[in-house]
């Protein structure tokens, strides 16, 4: 870890911004700084108020079936997480506790159970649509969010284990989705701007598992599927993703069957924003001191 992430992650304890819990990648949040993620929260649905959304929040589970219908475990094992409880008897129970206060591995004698941590917020939101059956004439636009989990623990400050994701996604026509993808692109721009932080616009991929993984991603960045908005928080040669804006074309609308009104599959696409990563970016590039910060950001997020 770079010296430079650490203090930067240090001065965010010490202002009690973040707070540690004993697990890298997993923090509390302090009122400064869910103040500032409820400000931009209300800012990006100023930018897309507009459009007549549908809002959904989700819970930071979702349904372990449809979760393995999505096919997440094929190409994101290692960022997967599954909720476990005990169902055992009281002999069980017994050997439980007693491997606990051996300091032993007691999580063997506990179940999967139907719910797994939600990985993308969006991901519970497709079974959803096509449960309603075809489409509107003119598609659908959703404004999701919800906590999700990757299992990637670090003590960089931008990649949390647990963390907010809020998304609008267009289901529709080719035509539809790509046009919403692109005014997204703008609007995300001067968004961005708006809150005085360097960023850029770059292809990209997902961290997909493998060796087959290598190629789904080389296809996904020739075929421009992903872009990345990058801004510099951690290490300026390698700067995070705070935004990304995915062109799934008919992958989701195949498998879970989403149809247009005209009875074609439907395409899907999204604009996602890490919340926790863009006030960490308006932290570091404004300072620790919300009061300081210049007064056109503070009218962006504070009116």
């Amino acid at each position: 870890m770079c010296i430079d992430c650490q203090s930067f992650l240090q001065g965010l304890f010490a202002k009690g911004l973040l707070i540690e819990t004993g697990v890298d990648g997993l923090y509390a949040r302090g009122g400064v700084f869910e103040d500032v993620v409820a400000r931009f929260d209300a800012l990006i649905t100023r930018f897309g108020n507009g459009d007549g959304a549908e809002v959904i929040r989700f819970p930071p589970g979702m349904n372990k079936a449809l979760f393995e219908k999505a096919g997440y475990m094929k190409g994101f094992p290692q960022l997967a997480g599954t909720v476990h409880s005990f169902e055992g008897n009281d002999k069980q129970h017994a050997e439980l506790l007693d491997r606990q206060a051996r300091g032993e591995d007691w999580t063997a004698l506990q179940r999967a159970t139907d719910i797994v941590l939600t990985p993308a917020a969006c991901y519970p939101l497709y079974p959803i649509v096509a449960r309603r059956g075809a489409l509107p004439p003119n598609g659908g636009i959703f404004d999701i969010q919800s906590y999700c989990f990757r299992h990637e623990p670090s003590q960089e400050s931008t990649r949390m284990q647990m963390f907010r994701m809020r998304e609008y996604v267009r289901i529709g026509s080719p035509e539809e989705v790509t046009d919403f993808r692109a005014t997204w692109f703008e609007r995300a721009g001067k968004l961005m701007t708006q809150l005085g932080v360097p960023f850029h616009l770059d292809v990209a991929n997902d961290p997909f598992f493998g060796r087959a993984g290598k190629i789904l991603a080389s296809s996904q960045r020739d075929q421009k599927l992903k872009f990345e908005m990058l801004v510099p928080i951690e290490d300026e040669a390698n700067p995070t993703a705070c935004l990304s804006f995915n062109y799934h074309q008919d992958h989701f609308g195949t498998l879970w069957r989403i149809k247009r009104a005209d009875g074609e599959v439907a395409h899907t696409a999204c604009v996602g924003f890490g919340m926790e990563r863009v006030v960490l970016a308006l932290f570091k590039h404004h300072g620790l001191d919300t009061a300081a910060w210049p007064s056109s950001v503070r009218e962006a997020l504070w009116g």
